[in-house]
């Protein structure tokens, strides 16, 4: 078994140089080849001066890519409060990249870039949100009761006690001290204009609104 993934190896390593164009250039392809690679246990993107990085400049392209992510959360993190649509984030990348890189970017590359950025901690998370995933760009763990009160928001990007409590099932002190947590955080923001009731807005939800 062992002699049959050197040689699996050895053809992927020849497929790698063949289509090496295709695989920077064509997020598909791409993502196509890190399955390939997955199956047999090689991670391309394992060091930045590997010979799969050598070979194909895929392991740049991935850390390079983690930098600008870095830098798009930072510059947005004061309107989101640190949480962004991976779509949204992928257009905003497309726009600041420009006509200098010509590399197609793909979800799938920004989740794998986003994997890699767990080195610098838990600063970087990823968080499931029906058919979208949202990325979050500040220190800390979100707690299930914390995603639940966040999926709650989605489409309308608010949430409010009451809603909370009748959606949720909750008592009041576990929908405060969840409310609680994420405005220390400056995940969310209090809007006492409502009428008759205090809402909590998500920034990062109603960004694209």
């Amino acid at each position: 078994m062992s002699k049959q993934l050197l040689v699996f190896r050895d053809k992927l390593g020849e497929f790698a140089s063949k289509y090496k164009t295709e695989i920077k250039k064509d997020p598909q392809f791409r993502r196509q080849f890190q399955e390939m690679c997955a199956s047999i246990g090689v991670d391309p993107l394992a060091s930045g001066k590997g010979f799969w990085s050598e070979m194909l400049g895929v392991g740049d392209f991935y850390y390079e890519l983690g930098v600008q992510i870095i830098e798009v959360c930072l510059a947005t993190s004061h309107r989101n409060g640190g949480l962004i649509y991976l779509d949204e984030l992928r257009q905003k990348l497309i726009q600041s990249r420009g006509r200098t890189q010509s590399q197609d970017i793909s979800l799938d590359d920004l989740l794998r870039a986003i994997k890699k950025l767990k080195v610098l901690g838990n600063g970087f998370t990823v968080i499931p949100m029906g058919f979208r995933h949202l990325v979050q760009s500040i220190p800390g763990e979100l707690s299930m009761d914390h995603t639940n009160v966040l999926q709650l928001a989605e489409g309308t990007g608010n949430v409010s006690l009451d809603t909370i409590r009748d959606r949720l099932g909750w008592q009041e002190d576990r929908a405060m001290r969840v409310l609680d947590f994420l405005i220390t955080e400056g995940l969310v923001w209090v809007d006492d204009q409502a009428a008759g009731k205090r809402l909590y807005w998500f920034p990062g939800l109603v960004a694209e609104m």
